[in-house]
């Protein structure tokens, strides 16, 4: 009987240890499982957390220095040509579009504390901010400016999107700080928000190389049929019957100058024909223009006209010919 009992009890034993045994296992095991996807569960968002901050500080940091070359321009500009000045502030404004574009693209995936949607709200503010910036100045120097980014946000309205953006950034970088990755992202300066834009205005304007200087002028004549050789100022015509022209008009100002271009043929009492066209010439443009056949007879002395007159102060250019149509045999 107790070698029975003892037998009955060793086997007890042995089930209980291999039940003990398995039962570590599975408990090992089912730890193992938890680690394994709380670990891949961390990976991704880490990888998300560092993606994301790539490419934000590359976009905060082209808005830094998009603002830092702005400043510049605008307080050092006044020895630039307005060319010169005018293709820098418009190599700013392109990068615009590009911004909100990527600004788009940062939405998704959605991160912790929104910071995404942020980037993206502060980005749009910034295009809003600097296109109105980059208008107001192209407006005080009467610099030519695409229609499309004009703005009717006063320079101090733009100034405040521009510190708002800056203030709600600078709180929302440090979201992911705690967060798998545990990145910092760039913050936002823009000096421009700081800046006395109507004294830098001001003084661009007071520029003399940025002072605007309307002018135009009657660059070319072409004549059929071809003139003889004669002095300067008369054009001696063989034996015809009409005169044609070819007048290029110039804008020597860079800015968008309106003007008529007319010629005028008189001689004696005859009634003079005379003939005009309205036309806007862009900056430093110029244009091409035939104008109706002028009726003329053999032997005719007449005086013709070419003028050139430009609109909001733009000047006039003249040319006066003595016509000599030589007679006919």
């Amino acid at each position: 009987m107790v070698v029975a009992r003892s037998r009955a009890r060793r086997r007890r034993y042995s089930v209980l240890l291999v039940v003990a045994v398995v039962l570590t296992i599975l408990v090992l095991g089912f730890a193992d499982d938890v680690s394994r996807a709380a670990h891949q569960a961390v990976g991704p968002r880490r990888s998300e957390n560092r993606s994301f901050a790539q490419l934000t500080n590359d976009l905060v940091g082209q808005e830094n220095l998009l603002d830092a070359r702005f400043t510049y321009l605008v307080t050092h500009g006044g020895s630039l040509s307005r060319p010169v000045f005018a293709a820098r502030l418009t190599q700013l404004a392109d990068q615009l579009p590009q911004w909100s574009t990527e600004a788009q693209l940062l939405r998704r995936p959605i991160l912790a504390h929104h910071v995404n949607r942020t980037i993206a709200q502060v980005t749009e503010s910034l295009v809003d901010g600097y296109t109105a910036l980059f208008a107001a100045v192209a407006r005080a120097l009467t610099l030519p400016w695409p229609p499309t980014t004009t703005s009717s946000t006063t320079t101090l309205a733009a100034q405040g999107l521009l510190r708002g953006a800056a203030s709600e950034w600078n709180v929302a970088r440090w979201s992911l700080i705690h967060e798998p990755g545990a990145v910092t992202l760039a913050p936002l300066d823009p000096a421009s928000a700081r800046l006395s834009v109507t004294t830098a205005l001001a003084a661009l304007a007071a520029s003399p190389t940025l002072a605007l200087q309307r002018s135009v002028s009657v660059a070319a004549l072409r004549v059929v049929p071809a003139p003889l050789p004669s002095s300067v100022g008369r054009l001696l015509l063989p034996p015809t019957s009409t005169m044609n022209l070819g007048v290029v008009a110039r804008n020597q100002a860079y800015v968008v100058q309106p003007c008529v271009v007319s010629v005028s043929l008189a001689a004696g009492s005859a009634p003079a024909q005379r003939e005009a066209v309205r036309l806007t010439l862009g900056p430093l443009d110029s244009y091409a223009w035939v104008p109706s056949s002028l009726r003329v007879h053999d032997g005719e002395h007449a005086t013709l006209t070419v003028r050139v007159s430009g609109a909001d102060g733009g000047g006039t250019a003249t040319r006066t010919y003595a016509v000599i149509v030589a007679p006919a045999g």
